[in-house]
Parts: C-alpha cells; sequence; structure tokens
C-alpha cells in the first residue's frame, strides 16, 4: 500500500512500475527505478490538484479519462530542450548540407523530438538565413499536446534569448512590451514557414512527405534497443535518398543500418 499523509505522497516501487509500462507501451521509453523521484516530482501536483489520496488512484484514474491520460503523458515525456543546442551539428547544417541544396526544390528538415520548439526555430532561422525567405520548411513533431501548445506560441522566457546568436536574435526575434517584456516572440517570417503536429515516434507515422534532414537528437537514449531500431527504421522511411539524419552526441547508430553512412559525429548520411 502508499504511504500518504495530509502532506506527503509516496510514489511506491510497485505503482511506479504501473507508470513506467504504460509510457513504455505507449511511448517506447524505458524508464528504471532511479526515475521514481522524476515522476513523482511530475505528477504531484495533478495528483493533489485533483484531490485524489495516492499516487495509485490517479493511475486508475487515467485508464478511464483520455484526456488525463494525455496530461500524465505530457509530463512524463516532457524533455529538455535549448536553442541551438549541440551547435556542432548547426555547423554541419550550414557548411556541409545546404550547400548541397537544390535551389529549384523545397528543403524540408524535420525536428522529430522538438518539445516546446526551440529545436525546430533554431533551424528554421538558420535556413532562413542561407536560403531566404522561401524554399524551405520545418516540421516539428512531439508526444506531448502541452509543448507543443508552447510552440505554436512561439513565445519563450527572456532568459533563452541568451541561447541564440545575436545576429538571429535580432533579426528573427521580437522584444516582449509592457507585461509581456520578460518574454520574446519568434518573427513572423520564421513561424510562417514553421509547422507542428502531435506525433508518437511508436507507432506508424502519418503522411509527412519526404525530408532532406531529420533531427532526432536526445531521444534515443530513452529507448530499449528494439524500440530504438523500429523508430529510426519509420523515420528513415520518411528521409530522401541523400538526406541525412542526426541524432545528439551521445547517440550512435553506428553499423545499425545498412542504408546510413557516418559522415560526422552522430551525423549520418542515407545510401
Amino acid at each position: 500500500m502508499e504511504q500518504t499523509t495530509s502532506e506527503t505522497l509516496v510514489l511506491t516501487p510497485e505503482v511506479f512500475h504501473q507508470f513506467s509500462r504504460l509510457i513504455y507501451n505507449i511511448a517506447g521509453i524505458n524508464m528504471t527505478e532511479v526515475k521514481i523521484p522524476l515522476v513523482s516530482g511530475r505528477l504531484y501536483k495533478r495528483v493533489k490538484l485533483l484531490q485524489l489520496k495516492s499516487y495509485g488512484d490517479y493511475f486508475t484514474l487515467i485508464q478511464k479519462d483520455s484526456a488525463e491520460l494525455q496530461m500524465a503523458v505530457d509530463l512524463l515525456t516532457t524533455n529538455e530542450t535549448h536553442f541551438f543546442r549541440e551547435q556542432r551539428h548547426f555547423d554541419i547544417l550550414r557548411e556541409k548540407i545546404l550547400p548541397l541544396s537544390k535551389k529549384s526544390r523545397v528543403f524540408r528538415c524535420w525536428s522529430a523530438a522538438s518539445s516546446s520548439g526551440q529545436e525546430a526555430y533554431s533551424i528554421a532561422m538558420m535556413l532562413h538565413d542561407y536560403l531566404g525567405p522561401s524554399g524551405w520548411e520545418v516540421f516539428g513533431s512531439d508526444i506531448s499536446s502541452r509543448v507543443l501548445d508552447i510552440a505554436n506560441e512561439a513565445v519563450y522566457p527572456m532568459v533563452l534569448s541568451n541561447e541564440i546568436p545575436q545576429s538571429y536574435l535580432k533579426a528573427y526575434c521580437l522584444k516582449g512590451t509592457g507585461s509581456q517584456e520578460s518574454k520574446f516572440k519568434i518573427a513572423p517570417e520564421i513561424t510562417a514557414n514553421v509547422r507542428f503536429k502531435q506525433i508518437n515516434l511508436n507507432e506508424t507515422l502519418p503522411d509527412t512527405g519526404e525530408f532532406d534532414v531529420i533531427f532526432l537528437r536526445n531521444v534515443l537514449i530513452y529507448f530499449q534497443p528494439e524500440t530504438k531500431f523500429a523508430v529510426v527504421q519509420r523515420l528513415l522511411q520518411k528521409l530522401k535518398t541523400g538526406g541525412y539524419f542526426i541524432v545528439g552526441h551521445s547517440e550512435t547508430l553506428y553499423g545499425m543500418f545498412a542504408n546510413l553512412q557516418p559522415v560526422a559525429a552522430s551525423v549520418y548520411r542515407k545510401l
């Protein structure tokens, strides 16, 4: 049984495993018991807000309430993100990939785990700077509807502006005024060519068309090997021949796919 007082809720290993199996089945994310504090912390406010007596009661609720299930998925799958995270990848995009792009067709990038949009907008700023206001598209997706709402709004705390190169910040971001002075907004010329969609990479992918570059960074580390293989295999079907697949610096696909050729650390070209 879970212990609870008026001040404390305790997530027991037994109930944690119920949540971890649920998230694995939905999103393919593997959570071991070291994640008990994280899961407890992220669900605590929901359990208290709904005036439930235990995390077990919350698990029972989300099995019956699809909206609350989505809320739980949102809370448990949200990962840290930044503007221009892992700068070397953006250097490769500008210096190695974009010079090979054909001006006669639209250059398309997919931020496949876009979270609250910082990666997608970072890509978009670089594409606008290099290709101009047209001839490119950025598609962002995430399993969490909550972070996609933030991405679509394109408004961020001013403190995050420190992550954006000054030239891009000046050209592509609008400083808030009045009640919004502590925030900034991505400019319309950037957001016009960026769209987001809720997608579970652990399921059959929707019709998205093909892409020149797919970013799937700092996600595969949460998957078991069989899930990792299946997710990448699905995404590779959406990547054009000759296109580039980019994973996080702590991740590797080396030797896993015969049609992927390493071109730099954590960057692969589809043969």
